[in-house]
């Protein structure tokens, strides 16, 4: 099972550059998701006018459903600067790929909590690890995409595009390194990794 969290206000409403086009995921609620404080701010983003629409349905992992509800509404994906994801990071990954030339931001932290995993069509994994990355690696997760794990760059171990412990992986950070460029964040390399706080994962689960 899992819980989101949704993060500081301030530090979602200072991604947007623009307009924000906002996608609601109510597919794993019952586990924990922060629906009510998402509703109020964004109402607020709303009327200050910096939401051209907003899309809520169940499980955007799927990536076939999320596609259809996409094209739907793509005269107002097209208007937003960027998307802002109400989900846990595997959602987030999914409208990621869906959108890759649209700067796709996490508005809320995947914490893990004991029990079962559902079952969904995932094509994305999600180490639910708190304080989530997507924000600065274009949508992919370095926890999940890199066999290392590294949050700081590639290894330096990749040749011709793969993965030197999984040579039939794609190099991660390859893929963040294209993502950022296509969506003219590759400045974001530059900014220092934060150091996780641990303690927000209690908090989280409790």
């Amino acid at each position: 099972m899992l819980v989101t969290r949704l993060k500081e206000k301030d530090t979602v409403a200072a991604l947007i550059t623009g307009k924000a086009f906002i996608v609601n995921c109510h597919g794993c609620k019952e586990a924990g998701f922060p629906e009510k404080e998402a509703s109020e701010f964004q109402k607020e983003l709303s009327s200050e006018g910096k939401v051209t629409g907003i899309l809520t349905t169940e499980y955007i992992c799927n990536p076939e459903n999320l596609r259809l509800h996409l094209n739907l509404h793509s005269k107002e994906i097209d208007e937003a600067d960027c998307v802002l994801v109400f989900s846990c990071g595997v959602g987030v990954q999914t409208v990621s790929d869906h959108l890759e030339d649209k700067r796709v931001y996490a508005a809320c932290d995947t914490y893990a909590v004991p029990g079962g995993q559902g079952v969904t069509p995932l094509e994305h994994d999600c180490r639910q690890c708190g304080q989530c990355y997507l924000n600065l690696t274009g949508g992919i997760c370095p926890i999940t995409a890199c066999s290392k794990s590294l949050i700081n760059g590639q290894c330096g171990g990749a040749k011709d595009g793969k993965c030197e412990v999984d040579p039939n992986m794609e190099c991660g950070w390859e893929r963040i390194q294209r993502r950022l460029a296509m969506v003219g964040r590759l400045d974001v390399l530059k900014s220092p990794v934060r150091i996780r706080d641990y303690g927000n994962e209690v908090k989280a689960s409790e």
